[in-house]
C-alpha cells in the first residue's frame, strides 16, 4: 500500500516511538477495508514497537483504526486511509501516542489537561484539504494530552453518506457530541477559544499589563514575521498582535516561487514562518483582532477582547481577505455550498453541477480542478473577457464539462433553506435574467485589505490599501505597514516579507531619532 519512498520516512520517524503501540482496525470484507488492512499491515512492519490487531477501534465505523498505546487509555483514530495531506497526521499520531510529546506551550498543555467532563469530537476531511491537517492533529493532540478528549478523523470520501446525512458542505467540518462545533481552519489555541476555557478577564487584564513596546506588529503573516524578526535582531522590545498567526498564506495550496525554496504548502510555511519568530524573544499574542489604533507618542492598538496594547511605532501587516460578491444568499449559504477554496471543499461536490465566480488566474485555475471532480463547471466573469493568463485559458477552453459565461454579473445565490440549488446572473450586454441550476458556488474574485478598523485613521486608497511611501511610512507618524494591505504593487509572499522588514527598520530609524532630542542629547534610550 505504502510506496517505498514513503515506508521509508515513516520508518525513519517511527525510530524515536517509546512506548508500544496497537493498531486497533475494525474491518470487514469490502475492499476499502482491504485496503486499509495493507496499509496498516505496511505500518506494523517498519517497527517492532508497533502490532496490528483486529476488533473494534472505538471510531464506529467500518473500515477504521485506532493508534493506542498499549496498556493505557490514550489513542486516536482514522476512519479511512491518511494519506494526501493528512499524511502528516498520521506521522504525528503516531509519534505522540507512541510517546513522543506535542509541541505545545506549558500554558496550553495545562489548559488542556483542566478541561472537565467528555468531550467527542469528530472532524471530517478530504485528502486535498490543506487546511484540515491543522484541524486534525490539534484534536489529536489534545485527545493524546487528556484521554477524556476523544476524536476520530474522518475521510468524507469514505464516508459520503455520513457526509451527505450531515449536509457537509465545506471541511474540515468538526462535530462536538454529535453537534457541529467549528468548520474551517482551527489550531489547539483556537479550538480551546471557542471551548471558552480559561478566564477571559484576566487575559483581558494580561494583555494591559504589558509593558510599552518598540516595536508592535499588527498581523502574523508573511510581512508581519518578517517585520518582528527584523526588529527582535535589533534587541529592541518587540510584539506580534495577530487573528491568526501565518495569515492568508495558510489558504495557499502550493508555492513554488519563494527565492530558495523550491516548493511548500502554504500551512507548512506558515508554520515555519512563525517557528522563526519564536527563535527570537518576540511577545506573540495570537487570536487576538485589533479594532481600532490611537496615534500619540505612544501609539494605542485597541483589541476586540476589550484590551489595549501600547507601543512606540506600531507596523500594520493586516493582509487581505477573500473578497465576497455581497449578493443575497452568500452569507446565508456560506459553507452550505458557497465556498471560497476549491483545494479544500471541492471534492465535496464530485459528480455535481457547480459554478465559478470570476475570470481571474485563481478563478481559471479552480475551474480547471474542479472540473476533473464535478459533473459540469460554470464559469461565470464580470468583464467582456477572461482576465487569466493564456495558458491556463487554453487548458479551460479544452474541457467538455465546462462552460464559460463573459459579461455576466452574478444578482443572487439560491438556495431551499438548507444548501445552494442555483444562481442568478444578468447578461451585462442584453439585460437578460438566466438562473443556472447547481450546488456549488466557488467564488474567486480577488482579495480586499483587512482595513476597514483603520478607516479615518490612517490615509487609505478608495480600495482600502493603507498608503505608504517608499520606506513603508504611513500618514501618522510612527506608523508603518507592509504586505498586501498596502498600496505597493504585486501582492506576493516574498514582497511582502521584504516589505516587513523593511518597515520593521524604518521603524527601528524611527526609534533612533526620536530618541534624540533637539540639542542632539539622546533624551532615552531604545532598547
Amino acid at each position: 500500500m505504502l510506496d517505498a519512498s514513503l515506508k521509508g520516512q515513516l520508518g525513519t520517524y517511527l525510530e524515536r516511538v517509546t512506548h508500544a503501540i496497537e493498531l486497533r482496525a475494525s474491518l470487514d470484507a469490502g475492499v476499502k477495508s482491504q485496503e486499509l488492512r495493507a496499509f496498516l499491515e505496511d505500518i506494523a512492519s517498519l517497527s517492532d514497537k508497533i502490532t496490528l490487531v483486529e476488533g473494534d477501534s472505538g471510531a464506529g465505523r467500518v473500515p477504521s483504526f485506532a493508534i493506542a498505546r498499549t496498556g493505557s487509555d490514550i489513542s486516536v483514530a482514522f476512519a479511512g486511509i491518511p494519506l494526501g495531506h493528512e499524511f502528516t497526521s498520521l506521522v504525528l499520531a503516531l509519534l505522540q501516542v507512541g510517546g513522543h510529546p506535542p509541541k505545545l506551550d506549558d500554558a496550553v498543555v495545562e489548559q488542556i489537561r483542566a478541561l472537565q467532563g467528555v468531550h467527542t469530537f469528530e472532524t471530517y476531511f478530504s485528502l486535498s484539504c490543506q487546511n484540515c491537517p491543522d484541524v486534525v492533529q490539534a484534536l489529536n493532540a489534545m485527545s493524546v494530552i487528556n484521554p477524556d478528549i476523544r476524536h476520530v478523523a474522518i475521510d468524507g470520501a469514505f464516508f459520503q453518506g455520513e457526509v451527505q446525512d450531515r449536509e457537509i458542505l465545506s471541511v474540515p467540518a468538526v462535530f462536538l457530541n454529535g453537534e457541529l462545533f467549528h468548520q474551517g481552519r482551527a489550531g489547539v489555541e483556537e479550538i480551546l477559544a471557542k471551548l471558552d476555557v480559561g478566564d477571559d478577564a484576566a487575559k483581558v487584564e494580561a494583555l494591559n499589563a504589558r509593558d510599552e513596546f518598540d516595536v508592535l506588529v499588527v498581523g502574523g503573516g508573511p510581512a508581519g514575521a518578517a517585520a518582528a524578526v527584523y526588529a527582535a535582531r535589533k534587541g529592541i522590545r518587540t510584539g506580534v498582535v495577530a487573528e491568526r498567526f501565518g495569515g492568508q498564506v495558510l489558504d495557499t495550496m502550493a508555492i513554488e516561487n519563494y527565492i530558495s525554496v523550491l516548493e511548500t504548502e502554504g500551512p507548512k510555511f506558515g508554520v515555519a514562518l512563525e517557528q522563526h519568530v519564536k527563535a527570537y524573544e518576540v511577545d506573540i499574542m495570537n487570536l487576538q483582532r485589533a479594532t481600532g489604533l490611537v496615534p500619540g507618542k505612544s501609539v494605542q492598538v485597541e483589541l476586540a477582547s476589550g484590551a489595549t496594547l501600547k507601543a512606540k511605532t506600531v507596523v500594520l501587516s493586516t493582509g487581505a481577505r477573500w473578497r465576497e460578491i455581497n449578493v443575497p444568499g452568500e452569507h446565508e449559504y456560506r459553507n452550505r455550498g458557497v465556498a471560497y477554496c476549491p483545494h479544500c471543499d471541492g471534492p465535496l461536490f464530485k459528480g455535481k453541477h457547480v459554478a465559478v465566480i470570476g475570470g481571474g488566474n485563481s478563478g481559471v485555475e479552480a475551474a480547471i480542478d474542479l472540473a476533473g471532480l464535478v459533473a459540469h463547471v460554470t464559469l461565470i466573469e464580470f468583464g467582456d473577457a477572461l482576465r487569466a493568463d493564456d495558458v491556463l485559458q487554453r487548458k479551460l477552453r479544452s474541457l467538455s464539462n465546462v462552460t464559460i459565461l463573459t459579461s455576466a454579473q452574478t444578482t443572487e445565490i439560491h438556495g431551499d433553506g438548507k444548501r445552494v440549488v442555483g444562481l442568478t446572473y444578468k447578461d451585462r450586454g442584453t439585460g437578460a435574467e438566466h438562473r443556472v441550476e447547481l450546488e456549488g458556488v466557488f467564488v474567486q474574485i480577488g482579495l480586499v485589505p483587512n482595513t476597514e478598523w483603520l478607516k479615518g485613521i490612517v490615509e487609505l486608497t478608495p480600495y482600502g490599501e493603507i498608503v505608504v511611501d517608499a520606506r513603508g511610512q504611513t500618514s501618522v507618524p510612527g506608523v508603518f505597514a507592509a504586505g498586501d494591505a498596502t498600496t505597493v504593487p504585486y501582492k506576493q509572499i516574498i514582497i511582502a516579507a521584504g516589505d516587513g522588514a523593511k518597515a520593521a527598520l524604518s521603524a527601528f530609524d524611527h526609534l533612533i531619532r526620536s530618541s534624540v532630542g533637539e540639542d542632539g542629547e539622546a533624551v532615552k534610550a531604545v532598547a
